[in-house]
């Protein structure tokens, strides 16, 4: 029987450069190609239930030659940028050391500080407000004056990009260092974070901003966020056929390339789809003004999401089609997960009591207690080192003053049931998950996760949310295939991390070259060498 492609190159690291895996391709022997997508809150449950009632789908046709992981976790916290990180740097915020696109370092000044004079600590924002704008629509491009500043190794005050803040390399950088040609599309310029350190990891990126900060949001209509994922489609579709992702010639077929999907996970969380009218495109009376999320327990989509994965999943045979006519199916590997998932799928579960420093400024002794004057502090802060509050099912909490770690965890706990927490990490039990928040810039002082269902929000545009440790927020869909593999569902508890070295070693490359893989010491993903 024949060995496949990718067990004979999952057995050993081989130590061959890209440049003679891809002859060995052309001959007809290896994988030369992996390409990786990340549908924003596809859960294991929708895999499996998309594949048992679509068996011509896409998702299908790859379960049919591909290795499913059911019980595939991604390393909390589970947002956008530690989730995508995860992916590609094979680590958690341990390593790379981002929590999320809006959070905090104790180590960066406020973007009008150029001297980086005072005291450090501020918000550290990478989300699409960070974009060029003309007449509300972004350029695509980052503003550097909208950068939190910080010192550089020389000791100069300067704009700290995306990229500039992870502290791990990433698979594109290791990939184009070994000979390889690298691309990604995603969601905001912001995701410039996949270059890596370097700021050079991928030959093309393209990133169609979905918000448009003071301008029309794609994302209030699935309809017009599926728009929005068509514009990537085309770029992957385009870099398939070796050109760059606007059609020019380019430097050919991607060793690794891939995109996030974002209309499942609006799908998901709308509470009633393009309520405000503001996609014209949006028509459909079966879609247009229906709810979101899911209808029960048991994870039976809205029209409102199943319309989400259905036009993801044209996706998906769009691009499958696109390899077998190049004749590269057979020496890609394609992988489908997710940077994170979503909760809760049950909307019997669902709690929007407010803003979490909202709801304990309520508490009747919050304005005389330290635990509830460091939260409002913390809360009101708008620039400067006077601490964050950051919340979605999940509350990130950095303090102006350290000390009161204790108290004010003290406070929360004390007050758990009128705050609907589930648990409070800090001190001790924070530090098992986490680096120290005394010795590392970034780490939250104390982290809650809310009772399950519970978003710290009052608005009325969201059903669902993702950032935390939740079964529903980290339990992702994950198949890794290729035409030689045969199907198999592995229900081994594996976490999203994986995919980065699996990514390299099926490449040929020690997935050692990853800082995150070594120090977090990330295993491979296991069963594709059987």
């Amino acid at each position: 029987m024949r060995r496949s492609h990718v067990a004979l190159l999952a057995a050993s690291l081989l130590a061959t450069s890209l440049a003679a895996q891809q002859k060995s391709a052309d001959s007809g022997i290896g994988v030369s190609h992996v390409l990786l997508i990340s549908v924003d809150g596809l859960h294991a449950l929708d895999v499996a239930r998309f594949v048992e009632s679509h068996p011509h789908s896409a998702l299908a046709e790859l379960s049919r030659h591909g290795v499913t992981y059911t019980n595939a976790r991604t390393p909390a916290n589970s947002d956008s940028f530690p989730g995508l990180l995860a992916l590609v740097t094979g680590g958690s915020p341990i390593t790379h050391g981002l929590f999320y696109d809006v959070s905090y370092d104790r180590a960066l000044f406020d973007p009008t500080n150029t001297s980086c004079s005072g005291r450090p600590g501020n918000t550290m924002v990478f989300d699409e407000s960070i974009d060029v704008y003309n007449s509300g629509v972004s350029l695509n491009v980052i503003d550097p004056t909208k950068l939190p500043r910080g010192l550089d190794t020389h000791g100069k005050c300067v704009a700290v990009y995306p990229h500039k803040a992870i502290r791990s390399n990433t698979i594109f950088e290791v990939v184009k260092a070994a000979g390889g040609v690298t691309a990604w599309a995603d969601k905001h310029p912001a995701y410039d974070l996949v270059n890596g350190p370097s700021g050079k990891g991928v030959d093309d990126l393209y990133t169609p901003e979905i918000t448009n900060a003071p301008g029309f949001d794609n994302t209030i209509s699935v309809v017009c966020t599926a728009q929005n994922d068509f514009l990537k489609v085309q770029g992957v579709l385009n870099q398939i056929r070796g050109l760059r992702h606007d059609g020019t010639p380019g430097l050919g077929i991607p060793t690794v390339f891939g995109m996030n999907f974002q209309a499942v996970s609006v799908g998901q969380k709308l509470e009633k789809d393009n309520a405000s009218g503001g996609c014209t495109t949006d028509t459909d009376p079966r879609i247009n003004g229906q709810p979101g999320g899911y209808k029960d327990g048991s994870g039976t989509p809205t029209a409102v999401l199943a319309y989400g994965l259905q036009k993801t999943d044209d996706a998906l045979a769009a691009m499958i089609q696109a390899l077998k006519n190049e004749h590269i199916y057979e020496s890609t590997v394609f992988i489908v997960t997710a940077k994170h998932g979503q909760s809760p799928i049950n909307p019997t579960k669902v709690n929007k009591p407010g803003h979490f420093a909202d709801l304990v400024a309520k508490l009747p002794d919050a304005s005389t207690n330290p635990g509830g004057i460091a939260i409002a502090n913390a809360a009101a802060c708008s620039t400067g080192p006077c601490g964050f509050v950051q919340d979605d099912d999940i509350a990130l909490i950095w303090l102006q003053d350290q000390s009161q770690t204790k108290a004010v965890a003290s406070y929360l706990n004390t007050n758990a049931g009128a705050l609907f927490i589930d648990e409070v990490l800090a001190g001790d039990e924070l530090k098992l998950k986490f680096n120290s928040p005394r010795t590392d810039s970034r780490v939250p002082d104390i982290i809650v996760q809310p009772q399950y269902g519970t978003i710290y929000t009052g608005s009325h545009a969201k059903n669902a949310e993702h950032g935390g440790f939740s079964f529903g927020d980290t339990n992702v869909g994950l198949i890794v295939s290729n035409p030689d593999l045969r199907a198999r569902v592995l229900k081994t508890p594996v976490a999203t991390s994986q995919v980065a070295p699996t990514i390299l070693q099926i490449l040929g490359i020690d997935p050692q070259a990853l800082k995150s893989v070594r120090v977090e010491h990330t295993p491979v993903l296991p069963g594709l060498s059987e």
